[in-house]
């Protein structure tokens, strides 16, 4: 039986009235689609991270094509969660639309005010966590840390917890403290690992994990892309490993240490040479 809204759901041209209304028929709970309706907040969560993830992949291999699938799909979980927000009873999309758009007008008074625009990017990112401090403080979030949220990845949380206790001076003034530190959290987890639990062991690992992330800090390092990057780097070479060993007939379980460490460094100077 034909629906009201076919029409604009059909509707090349739609828009976003076109996407939000297609979300509203899949949640319907009689003519929607068994999987979503059964859907909340917390079972969605974990794919609106995993989408967040997948654009900053498509950033990182420069895969253009694909950038705009992936901001589709994290655009739609927006949209999944604010029509289960309808639904109960909490805001709309519309409502998110205005919160983020108000937003930024108040949080930008140099472009949309009668600020003066001859300010640096330091001066604005200044500029910026001051307002965002006020509006913690309009929440009654008074606590230098309150606002960082838990459910971050934890690097990124690690760093937008040092950011804001440095602020307040809570901070150490170089580097050669932070690895002085590196190396004091390291000799304790060596310790650790023949006299204490388990438990105890992932406690000087965090210890140790969480300065590392204090070290990049200082550097100005980005530990999630530096990371990204080892992690990328990892894969290119382990992927000659097993290219080479392809050619025998062989897998990496079919081979040893000492002939998959030869094949490495040889991947590892062959980027060399092709940098070169």
């Amino acid at each position: 039986m034909p629906h009201d809204s076919d029409a604009l759901i059909h509707d090349p041209q739609g828009g976003m009235a076109r996407l939000v209304e297609i979300m509203r028929r899949l949640r319907d709970p009689k003519t929607g689609c068994p999987w979503d309706v059964e859907q909340d907040f917390a079972t969605i969560a974990p794919y609106t991270i995993e989408e967040a993830y997948e654009v900053a992949d498509a950033i990182e291999r420069e895969a253009w094509d694909e950038l705009r699938g992936e901001l589709g799909d994290l655009l739609f979980q927006s949209v999944f969660h604010a029509q289960m927000a309808a639904e109960a009873g909490h805001f709309t999309f519309d409502d998110v639309v205005k919160t983020i758009a108000d937003k930024m007008v108040a949080r930008h008074p140099h472009v949309f005010g009668d600020e003066s625009c001859d300010k640096s990017a330091d001066q604005q990112t200044v500029d910026w966590e001051r307002m965002k401090a006020a509006e913690r403080a309009a929440r009654a979030q008074t606590g230098v840390l309150d606002g960082v949220a838990v459910g971050l990845p934890a690097l990124l949380r690690a760093l937008k917890l040092q950011n804001r206790a440095a602020r307040v001076g809570f901070d150490w003034p170089s580097t050669t403290e932070v690895l002085d530190k590196i190396t004091e959290e390291a000799r304790e987890l060596v310790e650790a690992r023949d006299t204490l639990s388990p438990e105890e062991q992932a406690e000087e690992m965090g210890d140790l994990l969480f300065v590392m992330a204090n070290l990049a800090r200082h550097l100005k390092i980005d530990p999630e892309a530096a990371l990204r990057a080892a992690n990328a780097k990892f894969t290119r070479r382990f992927r000659h490993i097993e290219a080479e060993l392809a050619k025998t007939g062989r897998r990496p379980e079919d081979s040893t240490l000492a002939e998959m460490d030869a094949l490495w460094n040889a991947a590892k100077a062959l980027e060399k040479t092709a940098k070169a």
